[in-house]
């Protein structure tokens, strides 16, 4: 934690919004996508659809035509409106506060909710995307696979009040240096302490995480392990 916050100081969310509704239908766009993309359509987006109620009562030909960059735009356009629809039902058009609550919204599950929690509400809380739930692994912070029990385990050994910087700087750290198949072990901060670092590139196709060391071509080390 110390080495990631002197690394990357300003723990920032990738994706661009200015209320929690938008982070919210941001982070549904963002599955399979990248934030660039999402960040690219979520300005014209919002503009045509500022509220919750505008997006639940958006034409899904219409939400699916802004959104179509963004990949499986059929499914995430319905996410979108649907989820929108139980907020303005449900929630007076204001995107709820709580895990349960958030959860409960059509389209939205821990992840998402958790960094709407974070981000958005400043409640504590650990998103588990892809870069998270590779890292963990690879720092053997945890032997799971489920996201569910990687937010368990790492939540367990983190105060709360950490839980959301660190997940945000995991992501930035898995995008820039320990990337999935070339990771730059040389260049990281972790790389003394990661039971995984300098054992080589990815093999395309490879599994990471738990047999990590069968899934790259290892490196020699020199006779005192440096």
């Amino acid at each position: 934690m110390e080495r990631l916050r002197a690394e990357y100081p300003q723990a920032t969310c990738a994706l661009v919004h200015e209320s929690p509704l938008q982070l919210l239908v941001a982070t549904i766009l963002s599955a399979q996508c990248t934030d660039e993309r999402v960040n690219m359509v979520t300005p014209v987006l919002f503009a045509r659809y500022p509220t919750a109620v505008d997006l639940a009562e958006a034409r899904l030909e219409d939400l699916e035509e802004v959104i179509r960059s963004t990949g499986f735009f059929r499914m995430k356009a319905l996410a979108i409106r649907e989820m929108s629809q139980d907020v303005v039902a449900r929630f007076g058009g204001q995107v709820p506060r709580r895990m349960e609550d958030l959860v409960s919204l059509r389209g939205v599950g821990r992840k998402t909710a958790n960094v709407v929690l974070g981000v958005a509400f400043g409640v504590p809380g650990l998103p588990v995307d892809t870069h998270v739930t590779r890292l963990s692994g690879l720092l053997r912070l945890t032997s799971a696979k489920d996201p569910v029990e990687i937010e368990r385990d790492i939540c367990a050994m983190v105060p709360a009040e950490e839980w959301t910087d660190l997940s945000l700087r995991l992501i930035m750290h898995g995008r820039r240096v320990c990337v999935a198949r070339t990771p730059r072990c040389t260049q990281c901060v972790l790389g003394d302490i990661c039971p995984s670092a300098d054992l080589g590139p990815v093999r395309p196709g490879a599994r990471t995480g738990g047999r990590h060391a069968t899934a790259r071509t290892a490196r020699p080390r020199s006779p005192s392990g440096s």
